[in-house]
């Protein structure tokens, strides 16, 4: 059995845009799938590029913050190592990269003996769309259409929406994906 993968690109409800990265053995049965999720939820399933120019391509890496971290030398740390920029976000410290340097980066904090509590390579919307309650609970039913869709194995979407932070007891506004 060969598998492919594949990306979706499409708008949802109000606009929003979404990229869905699917790993598949039948290329037709997924894509008529997503085409279904889509249009079932008040989105529309686009052409390859109709969305992917929103979206950067970034490694995130975060530390969590901690009174045995020295914020000003973990920052120089980074920057050292490649990384293009750094936030302190709610108790955590937010390493930004590009895709080329992203190893490099984590190898080189972890060697510095920073615990890292996430790390990975996702693509990061350019802008972010917000939504009507209307439009929040169809954009709610496409996502959970296509995470329960054995085939996809990452969501994108520029959504800016409350959430809240169970670490922190933070609500903040943030459009992360969902995988």
């Amino acid at each position: 059995m060969t598998y492919e993968e594949i990306t979706y690109e499409g708008y949802g409800p109000g606009g929003v845009a979404v990229m869905v990265e699917v790993l598949t053995d039948n290329k037709n049965r997924s894509a008529s799938e997503i085409r279904h999720s889509f249009s079932r939820n008040g989105g529309n399933l686009g052409e390859s590029g109709s969305v992917a120019f929103m979206f950067d391509k970034q490694g995130i890496i975060s530390i969590e913050a901690s009174d045995t971290i020295d914020e000003e030398e973990m920052m120089l740390d980074a920057i050292d190592a490649g990384a293009d920029d750094v936030e302190n976000e709610d108790g955590a410290y937010i390493i930004i990269t590009a895709p080329d340097a992203f190893a490099k980066v984590k190898k080189v904090l972890e060697e510095k003996g920073y615990a890292i509590s996430s790390a990975e390579l996702t693509m990061i919307p350019k802008t972010t769309t917000q939504l009507s309650e209307a439009d929040r609970e169809k954009m709610e039913r496409l996502l959970d259409a296509l995470e329960n869709n054995d085939d996809v194995q990452d969501i994108y979407h520029n959504w800016r929406k409350k959430i809240r932070h169970l670490d922190h007891g933070v609500i903040g506004q943030f459009f992360f994906y969902y995988a």
